[in-house]
């Protein structure tokens, strides 16, 4: 006896349906405990990270399983636009994908091509093996997986901000996410998310999106920075990050139990 199996909702079908824009949290722990915690939190979206953070394919698939059954929607950052890997995590259920440093229209090209099936892409053909269509249990996943994926590419370069028109009007790219940090490096002021010139780059970035009709999405940790780029028709943003929280949780609560060893009152600290 076998049972009708359907695909998850991926981020685009979150978007599509968002009264408003849409919050995530970064999972840059490695742990598939840490992302359940996250997932049962409230957030509208989980960033499951594979650049910046210690995954590798065991965990970002414990992390997916882990997630599941929350309502909540998975998006995953390969460490690279590399068909090989992105197939891989593509193979592994992720469904949506945000894909990182495409500077140009080409990479972003490269990046739906990896995302897709012959003839309209290079993905290879192991679904009866994969969980992406649990093991063949989706009907007609080859012929309907483009429907199930989103894929996101990365602006954060000054590259990409010049050619973001171009990128953006790649057919079978959903939106781009933009990362202030690397576009400030780029913009030869490392750590100044809010530059001038950085953020200039952030806001034309969203209104080319809004103007081409796909979504825009930015990383903004600062919750004032955040509400400008949410005022700017930001779609989805990225609000905080499971290690940085606890980093700053932590480091509150041991400074408050110094504080009061020493003496001091909580109105001094």
């Amino acid at each position: 006896m076998s049972f009708r199996v359907e695909a998850d909702p991926s981020l685009k079908d979150a978007l599509k349906n968002a009264q408003g824009s849409l919050s995530g949290v970064w999972v840059c722990s490695g742990s598939p405990l840490v992302a359940e915690i996250c997932a049962g939190a409230g957030f509208d979206w989980l960033f499951i990270d594979g650049e910046h953070s210690p995954n590798d394919l065991q965990t970002v698939l414990a992390q997916l399983q882990a997630v599941r059954g929350y309502p909540v929607v998975p998006v995953v950052r390969p460490p690279v636009n590399d068909p090989v890997i992105i197939k891989q995590y593509l193979d592994l259920g992720a469904q949506s994908l945000i894909i990182p440093m495409v500077n140009n229209a080409q990479q972003a090209a490269n990046a739906v091509a990896a995302c897709h099936y012959p003839p309209a892409g290079v993905r290879g053909v192991g679904s009866a093996l994969a969980r992406s269509a649990r093991w063949n249990r989706i009907p007609d996943y080859l012929q309907r997986a483009e429907e199930t994926i989103t894929i996101m590419v990365q602006i954060e370069s000054a590259e990409a901000v010049e050619n973001v028109e171009q990128i953006l009007a790649t057919e079978g790219v959903d939106g781009i996410f933009i990362g202030p940090s690397d576009l400030a490096a780029s913009m030869g002021v490392i750590g100044q998310q809010n530059h001038p010139e950085v953020v200039s780059g952030v806001l034309k970035s969203i209104t080319a999106a809004r103007t081409a009709g796909k979504y825009a999405g930015v990383n903004a940790f600062d919750e004032s920075t955040a509400r400008k780029y949410i005022e700017a028709g930001a779609q989805y943003v990225g609000v905080g990050a499971d290690v940085a929280l606890l980093a700053r949780s932590t480091e509150a609560l041991a400074a408050r139990y110094r504080a009061e060893a020493s003496g001091q009152t909580p109105d001094s600290y």
